[in-house]
């Protein structure tokens, strides 16, 4: 990462904290590596976007289906998924102060990439070539282990009350997908669907991260959006060439600039898959993976159809043919959303001789819609008004009331978690019932009459 863009990364941390946005988990106690609170405007932007993201992929679809599946499944579902078994991280360990390290990201920090589908051995062989470039972030040494696997399932004692070690542990979802799958067969029975449809859902998955960085971007505990799509095996492809330029429009509609978008195809693919992309967006760290669009085959629920015994292949109603159905899946990460959000709406501007900090959030995406500011705190009068119009407005807006300093200072804060619009009640409007609409953007103020503020928002939002 060049010295500007660490710098911008740091400023955009720096904001999140200050503004209310991320919080580092469990602060007071010193914190808790690579887990984040989201902050009072953390959250709403966070709705917002998954808010966004299911009026796009659910409410206007007439072919996809909700659902919200439990943290906790049954243990055998994580084998017949193949995590129990190959769902790893290569670590090594640095022999001088014994930090354990993601081989892949020291490989990564050289400009090296390895391949997440990698043998050990592979991921080794490419380290020991890079081995002279690679020094331990923390001591700087050049001295480390070879790599081993690291399974990134979280463990769960969950009803354990012996340790009998022909128990079965219970584990914290890795992805949110298996609960799509196991599922499947319950949605096609209990509503009016068939292929092709989808079933999508938003929710937390855990991972035993090695080396957790780059802010929340990449944390233990993160929430998924995701749709999987089951179809015939004949319209799988089509039906993937679809939904992959549906997911690059949404990135567009979602306010993110293209030329800081780029497809990644996936050289290396498991067995199973048929092909692979991955939506990445310019971090200040570089482009990153956002959401991953995968043709998957029809492994998935050939795999719980093994395990469970249970038959989950389809009849086509028409022609009577009986499948297993096909998956592609669209899984986009709410953390790297946001990022990616708060990232493309940082801006600093030159305001004569000072810099605004204005966070350029789409409208739909902003935290605050509109911001009600009486001109004084101590004048019972305009502060009685002010509260009538946020009183009105709050109804139909996400609003903040503030009155704390001079309209400048105001403004400015605003300006930092992106409020669109800021309503300022002063003695004008005592007399003509009038107020002054101040816009994030342009910083242009007008005049609107309050009755008329309803159908001003409405065109505006």
């Amino acid at each position: 990462m060049s010295k500007a863009n660490e710098e911008l990364m740091e400023r955009i941390v720096s904001l999140c904290k200050r503004r209310g946005f991320v919080f580092p988990s469990s602060e007071i106690y010193g914190g808790f590596a690579a887990v984040y609170d989201y902050g009072p405007y953390g959250v709403e932007l966070e709705n917002n976007i998954k808010d966004f993201w299911w009026r796009e992929m659910v409410q206007r679809r007439e072919d996809i289906v909700g659902l919200d599946s439990a943290i906790f499944m049954h243990p055998k579902i994580w084998e017949a998924s193949g995590h129990v078994a190959g769902f790893s991280d290569p670590l090594v360990e640095c022999k001088k102060c014994h930090a354990r390290l993601r081989l892949d990201h020291l490989l990564e920090e050289v400009g090296v990439q390895a391949d997440e589908k990698m043998t050990e051995e592979e991921i080794n062989k490419l380290f020991l070539e890079n081995a002279e470039k690679i020094a331990c972030p923390s001591c700087k040494a050049k001295n480390f282990t070879s790599g081993k696997k690291f399974n990134l399932l979280v463990k769960s004692n969950l009803g354990n009350i012996t340790e009998d070690p022909k128990e079965q542990p219970v584990y914290l979802r890795g992805e949110t997908c298996q609960g799509i799958y196991v599922n499947f067969k319950n949605v096609l029975d209990s509503v009016r669907v068939k292929i092709p449809f989808g079933i999508a859902q938003i929710g937390k998955a855990f991972r035993n991260e090695i080396t957790a960085r780059q802010f929340i971007f990449r944390t233990r505990e993160f929430e998924q959006m995701e749709m999987q799509y089951f179809t015939s095996p004949e319209d799988e492809m089509k039906e993937y060439e679809k939904l992959r330029k549906r997911r690059w429009e949404y990135y567009l509609k979602l306010g993110l600039s293209e030329k800081n978008l780029k497809w990644h195809k996936h050289e290396k693919l498991v067995f199973y898959a048929k092909e692979a992309y991955d939506i990445e967006y310019k971090f200040p760290f570089g482009f990153k993976e956002v959401e991953g669009v995968h043709a998957r085959g029809n492994y998935d629920l050939s795999q719980h159809t093994k395990f469970s015994g249970k038959d989950l292949s389809y009849t086509d109603p028409q022609t009577g043919k009986k499948f297993i159905p096909h998956v592609i899946e669209a899984s986009v990460g709410v953390a790297r959303t946001v990022l990616a959000v708060l990232t493309e709406a940082y801006t600093e501007e030159k305001i004569g001789s000072e810099t605004r900090v204005v966070m350029k959030f789409p409208k739909i995406l902003a935290p605050i819609k509109i911001a009600v500011f009486p001109l004084l705190k101590n004048k019972p009068e305009l502060v009685k008004k002010a509260h009538e119009v946020f009183g009105s407005l709050k109804e139909n807006y996400m609003c903040e009331f503030d009155d704390n300093g001079n309209i400048g200072k105001r403004y400015r804060r605003q300006d930092e978690i992106g409020t669109p619009y800021c309503v300022t009640i002063d003695f004008d409007t005592l007399n003509d019932g009038s107020v002054t609409v101040r816009d994030r953007d342009t910083m242009k103020q007008e005049r609107i009459k309050i009755a008329d503020l309803e159908a001003f928002f409405q065109s505006n939002f």
